[in-house]
């Protein structure tokens, strides 16, 4: 039975790419501070970059600063990525960037809105409350999460390196707890490309899961680093998000491009 990272794994065969590409409409971006000019600028993104992108991350809270218009300027850009992935012939999964977190009847209304109303694939959560807050989000084995493990700015240390008393690290513990989870193959991790110490530490305790990694370019973490330490042994297992890296540069269609055959070649490199 399809579950949302077998979905995933097609898109990535499809592209040959773990590139994910954020979409975040900050307002300097902008040619004027509009949910409309939000919306142009993801759906321009969106079209250059479809085919080196092995999922989109749209970050609700560049879409929630316009209120409802913004709400319905990213389920449009949503309704975009579908488009496109008809076009290609291949599913492009759509990871919402919402970090939500909450008691289970919350977190349904947060699931219905993620997975119903805006037609996302996938969604990034906090597991601080506990295996009840994801619940709803995990019913519907084709659709997936992302729960927060090691983030990757700087403060992340503040509390997901606190030292329990069995001698795990917080985020050790959730790395733990989100194995144990994982019974539809729809709970991933998300690990900080700039953390790579920590990524090598929660592959080594969860050798299957799925990973997020931000922060290569604009955040400083180093891509053949990162990868190094977080690629499962088939090469796969990461997900690498890049959003002002693409969006900024001249072209974002070549720098997409080139970053997902700096991938490739890494790739390559390590099979020899």
């Amino acid at each position: 039975m399809e579950t949302f990272f077998s979905f995933l794994e097609k898109r990535i065969d499809d592209c040959s790419s773990l590139l994910c590409i954020g979409l975040d409409p900050h307002i300097t971006d902008l040619e004027y501070p509009s949910a409309t000019a939000a919306f142009e600028f993801c759906v321009k993104l969106v079209r250059q970059t479809a085919p080196y992108a092995a999922a989109f991350k749209p970050n609700a809270a560049f879409f929630e600063q316009f209120g409802a218009e913004g709400w319905t300027a990213l389920k449009q850009v949503i309704h975009v990525i579908q488009d496109e992935s008809q076009r290609q012939g291949s599913m492009i999964p759509v990871i919402l960037d919402a970090k939500r977190g909450d008691i289970s009847s919350t977190a349904e209304a947060y699931a219905a809105s993620a997975f119903q109303t805006l037609g996302a694939h996938c969604i990034t959560l906090s597991p601080y409350l506990g295996k009840d807050s994801i619940d709803p989000f995990l019913k519907n084995q084709e659709k997936g999460v992302f729960l927060l493990c090691k983030t990757s700015n700087p403060g992340s240390s503040d509390l997901q390196d606190i030292l329990l008393q069995d001698g795990d690290l917080l985020y050790e513990r959730v790395a733990r707890l989100a194995q144990s989870w994982n019974t539809k193959n729809n709970i991933g991790l998300v690990v900080g490309a700039t953390q790579p110490e920590a990524l090598a530490r929660i592959r080594a305790i969860v050798p299957d899961l799925w990973f997020l990694s931000p922060g290569i370019g604009a955040q400083g973490g180093d891509l053949e680093i990162a990868l190094k330490a977080g690629l499962r042994k088939d090469g796969k297992g990461m997900l690498l998000p890049v959003s002002r890296g693409i969006s900024r540069a001249n072209s974002p269609a070549h720098a997409a491009a080139d970053l997902r055959d700096q991938i490739i070649n890494f790739k390559l490199s390590q099979s020899r």
